[in-house]
């Protein structure tokens, strides 16, 4: 197959979260990628800043990820989950659990972050009303969060991009509790924030306003990452949890970018000492090798759905690839990875050296904020006037150009690096991001 599509062939595919115009009179094309590197079509390798979508802290291909895939696909390439259940599925959701510390717990699969969400939401919704509290029927979202593109995520969500055109398919009873990034008080935190955790107190004013009666859960992701790494203050998650519990309202922790490491520890949750009654995952707990995500739920909330005849389903919900046996075993060579290299450690390893390393950009042409934590890191760059986002796209192309490609959102540009990364390409890479901000027409 040739490198370079057609033309015919690149007008027949409407790519998602991207400028497609722009894109198909410019290409920006893939063809190989090995190790923390991907190779593009003109042959130049680059830096993978952001491990693919958040998605791939094993870098490409590994070896062990590769081989289990192999061998499964030639032994058993699909298996229904309606009725029906492989063994290895079983194995992999009691693995997930005793890794976030939740041996107890239950993981239901699905194959998206999306459908995390979506289905995270469905469980909370119908726990209450299993247990006859059927007017808890209200979600708190947060501004500023990213939930995925399901319409349950995108009502949840807090991105004004993703909800303006869909406003009349947005589920109903849905609020918001205020971002936590203020710039004025917090700009170049390193880590938490020592500002800020008065505004966890707004879910009590929600409370105030709809009544617990109505508010089945709260959901957030514990660092804010695809809206820019934004981080929360010091306490506001325990307080969060607090209020949640005292209300009786569940408390859900979006760890699709979190978990499996990227703060250096399996889950967000232990980063921060919470437990949530809801975890949904996805993108590195199979290194994005085969589409899978899930939620792990308490055991007490699939408890409470095992009731009636035996015979009869107890949650109307599911995937047809739910659990797929490809993307299951490739999940099982990433826990096996993980654990044989010791890279959730070397994460927390390299987080000082990519927080050292980012915030000398401090001064640099452009630069108005600078965040991070754990491995994972962000700034942000003065707008062009009249144009919004066009400039953290001029300083992504001027570092792709340079073999670094980043993550751009907005004015925010991020940077999340494999686990495999050494500190030298940690480091190379942050200074490539400063030669690109200089190449920039200011």
């Amino acid at each position: 197959m040739n490198a370079v599509p057609s033309e015919a062939a690149l007008r027949a595919w409407w790519m998602p979260f991207t400028h497609n115009r722009h894109f198909k009179a410019h290409p920006r094309l893939i063809t190989a990628a090995q190790g923390a590197y991907y190779t593009l079509a003109d042959g130049r390798r680059v830096f993978d800043g952001l491990s693919g979508l958040w998605c791939s802290p094993l870098g490409h291909s590994p070896a062990r990820v590769v081989e289990a895939v192999q061998k499964q696909v030639a032994t058993l390439d699909f298996a229904p989950s309606f009725q029906m259940g492989h063994p290895a599925a079983f194995t992999l959701a009691e693995r997930i659990a005793q890794l976030a510390g939740r041996p107890d717990d239950k993981v239901f699969f699905v194959n998206s972050g999306s459908e995390a969400v979506d289905t995270a939401l469905k469980i909370a919704i119908a726990w209450h009303r299993v247990r006859g509290e059927a007017s808890r029927t209200r979600i708190i979202g947060r501004e500023r969060g990213y939930h995925g593109v399901g319409m349950g995520g995108i009502s949840v969500g807090g991105i004004l991009a993703n909800r303006k055109m869909f406003t009349p398919l947005m589920i109903p009873g849905v609020d918001h509790l205020p971002h936590t990034w203020n710039p004025a008080q917090m700009a170049y935190s390193r880590g938490q924030p020592d500002w800020g955790l008065h505004l966890v107190e707004d879910l009590e004013r929600l409370v105030a306003l709809h009544d617990a009666s109505t508010i089945a859960a709260v959901i957030v992701e514990p660092m804010q990452g695809s809206t820019g790494v934004i981080v929360p203050p010091k306490g506001y998650l325990k307080r969060l949890r607090e209020i949640c519990t005292k209300h009786g309202i569940l408390l859900i922790f979006d760890e699709v970018i979190t978990g499996f490491g990227r703060l250096g520890t399996p889950f967000a949750s232990d980063f921060f000492d919470v437990r949530p009654d809801l975890t949904t995952f996805a993108k590195a707990v199979n290194n994005a090798t085969v589409p899978l995500g899930g939620v792990i739920a308490s055991g007490d909330i699939y408890d409470a759905f095992m009731t009636g005849p035996e015979h009869l389903i107890e949650f109307f919900h599911g995937y047809t690839y739910s659990a797929h046996p490809l993307a299951v075993a490739a999940a099982h060579a990433t826990l096996d990875e993980l654990a044989a290299s010791g890279l959730i450690a070397r994460a927390a390893k390299l987080a000082p050296v990519l927080e050292g390393a980012i915030h000398s950009l401090k001064g640099e042409p452009l630069v108005t904020d600078i965040r991070n934590l754990g491995l994972a890191a962000a700034i942000d760059v003065t707008p062009v006037p009249g144009k919004p986002a066009l400039r953290a796209f001029q300083v992504f192309e001027q570092a792709l150009a340079r073999g670094l490609m980043l993550r751009f959102t907005g004015e925010t540009l991020a940077l999340a690096p494999p686990f495999i990364s050494t500190e030298d390409e940690v480091r190379g890479a942050v200074e490539t991001l400063r030669t690109a901000l200089r190449a920039v027409p200011v």
